[in-house]
């Protein structure tokens, strides 16, 4: 079983790096829709995007634990 400090590293390190993948991807999609953006506006979402990863992936990753091993806090 994870301790919780142990599942906020793990999402952290996996919205690193989805961190970086979306900087790049917002740089590449969003003239291809011609939506007309600058780097501050493609950090500021990226940022947004970021902390809601990483709530979403420590709430779901705290579920299971718990679920798995319902007697341990």
């Amino acid at each position: 079983m994870q301790t919780k400090k142990e599942s906020l590293v793990e999402s952290l390190a996996n919205v690193t790096v989805g961190f970086l993948v979306t900087i790049l991807s917002l740089h590449i999609i969003f003239p291809l829709l011609g939506i007309e953006s600058h780097s501050g506006k493609n950090i500021l979402i990226t940022i947004y995007l970021t902390v809601l990863s990483v709530l979403r992936n420590y709430i779901l990753r705290r579920y299971f634990n718990k679920k798995q091993h319902p007697d341990k806090k």
